[in-house]
């Protein structure tokens, strides 16, 4: 599919509700689109919607053997998706919203195509209030996986990522241009499949986040 790729410009600043609206419709109608979140420019779509996540997939030109995050709202909605007791939510509050990806075991609501079949998910909770105002009017969590081509590098320009999209086979029905993000580390990735919290990815720059994980035993 090579569909015509919407870009739509936001002042952060300014209030966007009507592209806000414009972004859903989009969402609703099993579409894809590259937003703006608190580390990078992430490329997803409903995270329940199987055909638009396999969109997402060939857009990335992704494995399928990969796994997607997704985005939640908060825990509330996290506690829809994945099963967590009260260890698992004590880590959670201390660490969310932020750039913290969670590895838990998945509920069935979440389709297997976003997990690659595995019985576990990454799910975060960002500190952006973008995320926060879209996921709070679609009502639904999206995946969230880097805006570039899998195995090359992902970049918080978004010139250079539309310019890189534009070429694609494969295009996202929507980019929303917020303009230039800040340089920021990537999500720090704790699994807590298990009993005790593993750190799988550590941001370098945030030291009192890992220490909060590594603390709640």
């Amino acid at each position: 599919m090579n569909n015509p790729m919407k870009i739509i410009s936001i002042d952060l600043n300014k209030d966007y509700s009507d592209e806000i609206q414009q972004i859903i419709a989009v969402l609703n109608s099993s579409g894809t689109f590259i937003y703006p979140t608190d580390t990078l420019y992430g490329i997803g779509c409903n995270a329940l919607n199987v055909w638009a996540v396999e969109r997402v997939f060939r857009i990335k030109e992704r494995s399928f053997s990969k796994p997607f995050p997704i985005l939640a709202k908060n825990i509330k909605w996290a506690k829809e998706m994945a099963h967590i007791d009260h260890k698992r939510e004590t880590i959670l509050e201390g660490v969310w919203p932020g750039k913290v990806t969670a590895i838990l075991p998945k509920k069935d609501v979440i389709p297997d195509i976003v997990t690659a079949k595995e019985k576990k998910i990454g799910i975060r909770v960002a500190d952006y209030v973008f995320t926060d105002k879209l996921l709070g009017k679609f009502g639904y969590p999206i995946v969230s996986t880097s805006a570039n081509i899998s195995n090359e590098e992902s970049t918080n320009d978004i010139n250079k990522i539309i310019e890189i999209f534009s070429k694609s086979r494969y295009k996202p029905d929507l980019i929303v241009d917020v303009g230039i993000l800040p340089e920021s580390d990537p999500s720090i990735v704790i699994d807590l499949t298990a009993d005790k919290p593993k750190v799988l990815r550590a941001g370098p720059s945030k030291p009192d986040e890992l220490l909060k994980i590594l603390e709640i035993q």
